[in-house]
């Protein structure tokens, strides 16, 4: 039967702690932490999976389900709209009622319209189940996270917890392309959504035994309108940077949704700040370990989800790898996480906290710069030494800024540090692909609209916008064209992309150059207040 803990009350820093300590902490420890580690990491995986497996299955849904473009991108991007804008509120409210009720809860939400997900006879169907998914996200992401940091009380253990934590993010983003290519050369799209139900049973079964239960003891009163505004704010917000790459970044409508989601978060760090019983601390910010290491989050996933977005393309349409092919030459990528992030906490111990995220950042900004030297010919080994060296410093970066972040808030409010933990990701997540993505777009486009004004023969006006779309449509005219103009056309089409590409590159190495700055001037080099104090 699984234990309620309270949450640990203030202690000095672990680390600074005298070695006579080390006795009265061992018998604090629960025996059966890293077996909840195990399940917590499991329950990760599942959800930061979900937000790159379904990108593989989209063809085959547009086929079989006669989707529009705008319902595909809908598919993919409801679950990330409604994840992203109740992190905040899902993650207080477990601090409230218990971190375990809430991943519980999360997890049965998840296996539920997973399922139904899976049988869906019409794309908008599945579309409002893909929302109700991200419901579920938003209760077990932050709850996994506040719930190791209540499991693990010794510092050097929650620090090399959150290593283990921070690497399975970081290798579920890689590995959810290959396991849905597998999925669907051996099943129908809706595999990718029921895959999910086992996993949620095993986590449902081994949480409800293994995972101790946490939450503040004096929780303050309910914030409903904090709640409010930071939804009503980030989904705004969200919503803007999606669409901002269709609509264009000065449409109207884009800025009118830039300035609503601002007013609305300026309004609420105005009410958080006056509030008597706010959901969340503003004045968690004004520690630099909390601040700059939310800052180091931001701009890591900005560069690795842009990346990951451009790169994929680039292997499929550039240099013409399957989907499953695509999926399985991130496997490197994942590997090299899986092993850096953890070791990363002892590297930590060693150097401190600004050596490494900043070592980091410095490593991947060097990486996506190595990936503007890209050609439409050179095959998948130079990409494989960016991926291999972009793995490493995005390995030593989020775990160390995601310790950073939980060590300086007090664990009564593990969940909503967590949560703003978990917005950051995503926010810099969608940034890093809307604004990549547009950039990528506006160079590819301009490179056709060149190509196809120098042909002797005018080309169809609804053929030229397809090809000046994306590489991919411009391939797919090509197979509909004779040998030699297919072959000039296909070619035009990569260089074009992987010119493109490597000016976004360089935005996303000169994002990382400055997070890696930011954490040299802003983030201590270790912990020097106690740790369970608040910021």
């Amino acid at each position: 039967m699984a234990l309620e803990t309270p949450d640990t009350p203030a202690r000095p820093n672990d680390a600074a702690a005298s070695p006579a300590s080390g006795p009265a902490v061992a018998a604090e420890l629960d025996p059966r932490r890293w077996w909840a580690l195990a399940v917590l990491c499991l329950s990760l995986l599942l959800i930061v999976m979900d937000n790159t497996i379904v990108n593989v299955a989209l063809p085959t849904i547009q086929r079989d389900l006669d989707a529009t473009g705008s319902e595909l991108q809908w598919i993919v991007d409801a679950y990330v709209l409604v994840f992203a804008g109740l992190l905040l509120t899902m993650g207080s409210l477990g601090d409230r009622f218990g971190r375990k009720p809430a991943l519980s809860l999360g997890l049965v939400v998840m296996g539920g319209a997973s399922a139904i997900s899976a049988w869906s006879s019409d794309p908008s169907h599945l579309i409002f189940w893909r929302a109700v998914m991200g419901i579920g996200g938003a209760l077990i992401m932050p709850a996994t996270l506040s719930i190791l940091t209540n499991v693990f009380t010794d510092h050097r253990e929650r620090a090399r917890a959150i290593a283990i934590w921070a690497g399975t993010s970081g290798m579920a983003v890689a590995i959810g392309p290959v396991t849905g290519g597998w999925l669907l050369d051996h099943f129908w799209w809706g595999s990718v959504f029921l895959v999910n139900v086992p996993v949620v049973v095993v986590a449902l079964v081994a949480g409800h035994r293994i995972i101790p239960d946490s939450k503040d003891p004096h929780p303050p009163a309910l914030d409903p309108f904090g709640a409010a505004l930071s939804i009503v704010g980030l989904v705004t917000l969200v919503w803007a940077i999606i669409e901002a790459p269709q609509k264009g970044w000065t449409d109207r409508t884009t800025l009118g949704a830039f300035a609503v989601a601002t007013v609305l978060l300026v309004g609420f760090v105005v009410h958080e700040r006056r509030s008597d019983h706010p959901m969340l601390d503003v004045g968690f910010f004004r520690n630099p370990r909390f601040s700059a290491a939310s800052g180091a989050i931001t701009m890591t996933f900005f560069a690795m989800f842009g990346t990951l977005f451009l790169f994929t393309q680039y292997m499929q349409f550039v240099l013409g790898y399957s989907p499953l092919a695509t999926g399985a030459r991130f496997i490197p990528m994942a590997l090299v996480t899986m092993v850096v992030a953890p070791s990363s906490a002892r590297i930590v111990e060693r150097v401190g906290t600004k050596a490494v995220v900043a070592t980091g950042l410095t490593m991947t900004s060097v990486a996506l710069a190595l990936g503007t030297f890209l050609t439409a010919g050179g095959g998948y080994l130079p990409l494989l030494g960016v991926l291999v060296v972009m793995a490493v410093g995005m390995g030593l970066t989020m775990a160390p800024a995601t310790e950073s972040i939980m060590g300086s808030l007090p664990l009564t409010k593990a969940g909503v540090g967590s949560a703003v933990n978990d917005t950051t990701r995503q926010v810099g997540g969608a940034l890093g692909v809307a604004v990549m993505g547009s950039l990528l777009a506006s160079a590819y486009g301009a490179k056709m609209a060149d190509f196809l004004a120098g042909l002797p023969t005018a080309v169809p006006d609804a053929a030229a916008s397809a090809i000046e779309d994306s590489v991919g449509a411009a391939v797919n005219v090509a197979a509909g064209l004779p040998g030699p103009a297919a072959d000039a056309l296909t070619g035009a089409a990569r260089t074009a992309y992987v010119e493109a590409m490597g000016t976004s590159l360089w935005l996303a190495a000169g994002v990382a150059l400055l997070g890696a700055i930011v954490a040299l001037v802003a983030l201590p080099a270790r912990a020097t207040v106690p740790e369970d104090s608040a910021g």
